[in-house]
């Protein structure tokens, strides 16, 4: 299943869940591997990416560790369904409006819009997303998670910059919005946030522990992964070098508990 989310909010109770006769025993495993891929060709970040080499790269680092869910912020519809294909995930994309319309990506065109991406292994039944209350600037900034049909939730966001008064207070406002929606998924239940956060400290609730990118040679401390702390016990946070973009990807390894 492929699912190309509208800009406006596909909240909980989308999909039907699969029935019990369909749903496989859950997997161990609860790894996330998340990457920023500045691809809308209107970022300031755009000059440092080579395209379609960051594609490849992408799909390289997908195949490389076998993550049970992958985030990819700034990326482009069709370079996200591109990185489906060729790995053989499971896609949710959420649309980010900029400027007050979605944006086609450029340089080159014919790449689908800009917004944020959830791949996952296993098929996903329900997809939630939608936009920040607080915003700054042009980018609209957004969060979606996906739920595949073990029971692993999987979300991705990206946060404002923090370059003025106004960016920052909206980057804090932003943060406590993604606690309460980490907290709405339930901190007993196996759920996984990742994203280009644009912050140091991390924006967990109680219940929850976090991962950062902070031994990355690009843009350190700046990607997180969050967990819920009685659902998945986790991992050390591995840095993975990205040669094509200007952040390095973020992997953490994490395992079902019970």
């Amino acid at each position: 299943m492929t699912a190309v989310l509208a800009a406006a909010a596909l909240l909980a109770g989308g999909a039907p869940a699969a029935s019990a006769a369909t749903t496989p025993e859950p997997r161990r495993s609860a790894s996330m591997l998340t990457m920023n891929l500045c691809l809308s060709g209107v970022a300031g970040c755009f000059g440092r990416t080579q395209y379609p080499a960051v594609v490849a790269e992408a799909v390289a680092r997908v195949e490389e560790h076998a993550p049970d869910a992958v985030t990819l912020t700034e990326a482009c519809s069709g370079d996200a369904e591109d990185v489906a294909a060729a790995t053989g995930y499971d896609l949710a994309f959420s649309v980010v409006v900029y400027g007050g319309a979605p944006l086609p990506c450029r340089s080159p065109e014919g790449r689908g819009v800009f917004g944020l991406a959830v791949l996952t292994r296993e098929a996903q039944v329900r997809v939630e997303e939608a936009p920040y209350a607080a915003q700054s600037g042009a980018e609209e900034r957004r969060w979606a998670c996906a739920t595949t049909v073990d029971d692993l939730t999987a979300c991705v966001t990206h946060l404002s910059t923090a370059g003025t008064p106004a960016a920052r207070a909206a980057n804090e406002a932003q943060c406590g919005e993604l606690a309460d929606v980490v907290a709405a998924q339930g901190t007993r239940r196996a759920v996984l946030v990742a994203g280009d956060v644009n912050r140091l400290a991390p924006c967990t609730p109680p219940g929850t522990w976090a991962r950062t990118d902070a031994a990355a040679a690009q843009a350190p401390g700046i990607q997180h992964v969050y967990g819920t702390r009685a659902a998945l016990a986790a991992g050390p946070a591995v840095v993975l070098p990205m040669t094509y973009t200007d952040h390095d990807g973020l992997l953490v390894g994490a395992r079902r508990r019970g």
